[in-house]
């Protein structure tokens, strides 16, 4: 006779860890508070899950009620969060800001620094309205000593929408971004700031003066920046506490991307 899948506990704590502490579920649940609604825009998020393995915990997640299948205007299908998996947000968030302050040093470990999940959480953290939508606006990143398939990644801006491109568009690039991948995710989590990496020369800006200047007014960081901003591990900050509304997608994102 097989040992029981769960518990066997009636602790809430304990029914809640069966359907959220399995592998990849906490960070599915990332995605879809970010507004992923498509598989493979799921995907992005967890580049290292399988696509079957993928395919099940959505199986499971609707089951359990917290997120619904819908079929999209275009007829594809599209996955959104319930009631049930929007109150799950606060949780997601507090489990970010305790790494933030207890496991800091993990998270820039060389195994944890991926460049095409950060361009991805990149793309859609960008606050493209402060790009204006009368052009088109191409920035470059490069990742100093990455492979060359990892090494470059494009954001085009056009006409208020934001695309992540993982090969050269064909366009003019108005802004080059050339940096040390641990750093621009340093800067990202909120570690450092833009001026003092780019002071170090750990970030490397090059276009016109003021599209330069710009990048600090789109260029939006993680989540849980606020909580990477405060002194590891010490004391409390109220900030870190306060209930927040989920974050959507980037205004004028689009939902799919080259």
């Amino acid at each position: 006779m097989g040992a029981p899948k769960g518990y066997g506990q009636f602790c809430p704590v304990a029914r809640a860890a069966e359907i959220l502490a399995e592998r990849w579920t906490p960070l599915l649940i990332r995605e879809l508070l970010c507004g992923s609604v498509r598989f493979n825009e799921l995907h992005r998020g967890v580049p290292r899950m399988s696509t079957s393995l993928l395919a099940r915990r959505l199986k499971e997640l609707e089951h359990a009620g917290i997120i619904e299948r819908r079929l999209s205007e275009g007829g594809g299908v599209e996955y959104h969060l319930t009631q049930s998996g929007r109150e799950l947000f606060p949780i997601v968030e507090g489990m970010g800001n305790w790494a933030q302050r207890w496991v800091r040093d993990d998270l820039l470990a060389d195994e944890n620094l991926d460049p095409d999940l950060l361009m991805w959480d990149v793309r859609r953290r960008v606050i493209s309205a402060r790009v204006s939508p009368e052009r088109r606006f191409v920035v470059r990143f490069s990742f100093r000593g990455m492979p060359s398939h990892r090494r470059r990644y494009w954001l085009l801006f056009d006409r208020g929408e934001v695309d992540l491109c993982v090969k050269d568009p064909g366009y003019d690039v108005d802004l080059y971004v050339d940096a040390d991948l641990r750093s621009l995710v340093r800067v990202w989590l909120g570690h450092e700031t833009i001026d003092r990496a780019a002071a170090n020369q750990q970030l490397e800006l090059h276009g016109d003066s003021a599209d330069v200047r710009g990048f600090r007014d789109w260029f939006g960081l993680s989540l849980f920046a606020t909580a990477g901003r405060e002194p590891p591990g010490i004391g409390t900050n109220q900030a870190l506490t306060r209930p927040r509304s989920p974050p959507g997608p980037a205004a004028g994102s689009r939902r799919d991307s080259p």
